[in-house]
């Protein structure tokens, strides 16, 4: 995330080098603000009958699905930002987290955490964020699947080399 202004005093940040890094500094209360990405987990939801669990989510793409994802909140880890990401958007009740891998999304500085939530199939929540879930076949998925301005496909193509 790119600072402007100071989040404690609101002056106007000025250039630093910090190392090897560039980065900004707040000339009244000098906190030292660097280029941070903001933290968000991407999650490949999969079922006891190993069906992928995808959303449509049109404000992203109104002719591709997406696996979950969500920003973290302060205070909680990344396994629980996983369980509460897929239940929010789906209902699905997390058994089961693994780690992946982890991407940079440059468009929005965003650091995407993947993983592979394990549930067992129930019923779909509402949700504001989504538009439609579905269950795939893994073989349906490639077809189906946001890649373009998104790391969803990405993930998913990670995701192959784990799943049970």
């Amino acid at each position: 995330m790119l600072f402007k202004f100071c989040a404690e005093c609101g002056h106007e940040l000025q250039d630093i080098k910090c190392g090897d890094d560039d980065c900004k500094i707040c000339p009244s209360c000098k906190r030292i603000y660097g280029r941070n990405p903001i933290p968000v987990v991407e999650v490949l939801v999969v079922n006891e009958l190993n069906e992928i669990l995808l959303l449509k989510q049109n404000y992203i793409s109104e002719d591709k699905w997406t696996v979950v994802s969500g920003y973290m909140v302060e205070g909680e880890t990344i396994e629980e930002a996983v369980a509460r990401e897929v239940k929010e958007e789906t209902g699905q009740i997390v058994t089961e987290c693994q780690y992946v891998s982890s991407y940079y999304f440059e468009p929005k500085q965003l650091i995407m955490i993947g993983f592979i939530a394990y549930v067992k199939k129930s019923e779909f929540a509402d949700s504001v964020e989504v538009d439609d879930h579905k269950w795939y076949k893994i073989s349906e998925v490639d077809e189906v699947i946001a890649r373009e301005n998104n790391c969803s496909g990405m993930h998913f193509d990670m995701c192959k080399n784990f799943l049970k």
